[in-house]
């Protein structure tokens, strides 16, 4: 049961007094000390976090000492594409701002952790003379638009490109806060009053929280295009566009211990015409504007609306939004998920390589020197990049002819190419979580190699090493990582102990069940050791983990795990 919430949430009054987005942000900046709580909030909606080291704040608290403060920084990517210029200026940014690192998002975008308050706006800055920007790469408003990754050139690929790029472009708050803050531009949006004018898309208020939007061809779901609150899917007759399915609803976090808030697959609802894209996205994001919950932020996505309101409602008001009668979403192929690592021709007689990146982590250390070799790459060939949904990078446009050039860079500074890396690795995902995330439970990114190599031992001791299964991991259950559609999904309850969940389907068409709760990390591949020896057992032909799971039920699979641990004793 919802537990019901009517006055606005703290955050609606921040945004309603903000004038523009504005607040108190510029006079903050030139000020020490972590910014206020209304200036935090407002940070969001220009691209970033203030956060601080969790690892040291204990220490510095009882030597009366303030914590350490930083800030992350987003930039937005529309479908991950990043110029040879733009990634270089990107790379130059983590040194001249950041703390030496670049981090590929789940959403295909940029973070810099570590950014000193004095040097955000450079960090800032840097980013939109690369041509990029960070304005709406987080905050109440719709965030980075998600694509297919790989840069095949053909027109259905190319299509979507540049649909992500004008869905991108028409859902930029357009206050003139970001460039008077950022960028020194002059205040152009200013009533006689000295109150902004409202955004013609969000109003006032903007949204009632985050809005995600995805666009994905059936034969490539990398996106995990249910997952978002608006998932965008093609549909082609040869290499001609019919139009769009819109899936509404979708949204993976939660919180534990309230039973009204739960993960969601997003409702195939209705289809448009290949030109009423835009207008359709306004529609639905108009309904989430005016309809969203604006009480309690834990229940305020576009999930919750149709699962309050019903599809019925939903549809016929965003009939209204959209002017029109709109068609039932049509019969659709079935999803799948494309393997991207590896070399692969773009169809243009060049070819592309798909690279494993931990955590999305782009980094020197002693042992890798990922950064100087993606830098030295890009600068020596003039490839281009494309962000990967699943945290690695592609690295397009090769010329046949460097193919063995590049691969030498990269293996001369100990980079992994994709046949250097275990299965389960290809496809698993984590969050940062701890030190920097300040939702974060326990650890997700720094456990990430070692519970794959650990969980990797229990497949190849059960004769599945080389088995794609699907494995996110998250600090929290906000969903960062996507957890819930994984075949196996461990989410951070507190410090050392996951909840598991298992039985979603690899192709992100099915969310997982939960398993066991408060699993300590030491004992989360010992409880899959023991279910993939039932599955080697019981596995019918052809049958992947997650479908073994969800056939079985996870009342079978608990009987079992208890069966054997007891023999265990």
């Amino acid at each position: 049961m919802a537990q019901k919430r009517t006055a606005p949430s703290a955050v609606e009054a921040i945004k309603q007094e903000s004038k523009g987005l504005r607040g108190t942000l510029k006079a903050e900046l030139a000020e020490p000390g972590a910014f206020t709580e209304a200036a935090h909030q407002l940070l969001k909606f220009h691209g970033a976090y203030e956060q601080f080291d969790r690892d040291t704040a204990t220490a510095r608290k009882k030597q009366g000492l303030e914590k350490e403060y930083s800030v992350m920084v987003r930039a937005k990517i529309p479908g991950g594409r990043v110029t040879a210029a733009q990634y270089l200026a990107l790379d130059t940014l983590a040194d001249t701002c950041g703390n030496g690192s670049l981090r590929v998002t789940t959403r295909q975008g940029i973070q810099y952790h570590g950014i000193l308050k004095g040097d955000l706006k450079a960090a800032i800055a840097g980013i939109n003379d690369s041509l990029l920007t960070t304005l709406g790469a987080c905050g109440d408003v719709v965030r980075n638009v998600m694509s297919h990754p790989a840069p095949i050139a053909d027109a259905k690929h190319r299509r979507l490109e540049e649909d992500a790029r004008r869905i991108s472009e028409r859902f930029n708050w357009t206050s003139g806060a970001y460039h008077e803050i950022w960028l020194d531009g002059e205040p152009v949006d200013m009533g006689a009053d000295g109150l902004a004018k409202e955004d013609a898309i969000y109003g006032k208020l903007y949204l009632p929280r985050k809005f995600k939007i995805g666009i994905a061809l059936p034969e490539d779901n990398s996106v995990d295009i249910l997952t978002h609150d608006l998932g965008i899917i093609p549909l082609f007759e040869g290499e001609t566009l019919t139009g769009y399915n819109f899936a509404l609803g979708g949204g993976l976090g939660q919180t534990h211990n309230r039973e009204d808030t739960f993960p969601r697959l997003g409702t195939p609802l209705v289809f448009v015409g290949p030109d009423d894209l835009i207008r359709g996205v306004e529609a639905v994001v108009a309904l989430q504007r005016d309809h969203g919950n604006r009480a309690d932020r834990k229940r305020a996505r576009l999930k919750y609306v149709l699962e309050d309101k019903g599809i019925p409602w939903v549809r016929k008001t965003l009939e209204e939004y959209f002017g029109g009668l709109l068609e039932d979403a049509r019969p659709m192929p079935a999803f799948q998920v494309a393997d991207h690592m590896g070399w692969h021709e773009q169809g243009d007689g060049r070819w592309y390589l798909g690279l494993p990146v931990s955590s999305g982590r782009i980094q020197d250390t002693e042992a890798v020197r990922l950064r100087t070799a993606l830098r030295t790459v890009v600068k020596r060939f003039g490839v281009d990049m494309v962000l990967t949904p699943e945290q690695d990078v592609i690295l397009s446009n090769v010329e046949p002819s460097d193919r063995t050039d590049i691969e030498d860079e990269l293996r001369a500074r100990g980079v992994r190419l994709a046949e250097d890396i275990v299965t389960l690795d290809r496809w698993t995902l984590a969050c940062p979580a701890l030190p920097t995330c300040g939702l974060a439970l326990t650890e997700a990114e720094r456990v990430r190699d070692p519970l794959v190599a650990a969980i990797h031992a229990e497949m190849e001791r059960h004769g599945i090493g080389t088995e794609a299964v699907s494995l996110r991991i998250t600090g929290c259950p906000n969903g960062c990582a996507r957890p819930p559609t994984a075949e196996i999904g461990l989410v951070g309850r507190m410090p050392g102990k996951y909840a598991v969940f298992v039985g979603g389907s690899f192709e992100g068409t099915r969310l997982n069940e939960k398993l066991q709760d408060k699993v300590p990390e030491a004992d989360v591949p010992v409880l899959l050791g023991r279910l993939f020896g039932l599955f080697t057992e019981q596995r019918q032909d052809g049958e992947r983990f997650g479908d073994f799971c969800h056939r079985l039920g996870t009342q079978a699979l608990a009987d079992h795990l208890n069966a054997m641990a007891e023999a265990a004793e």
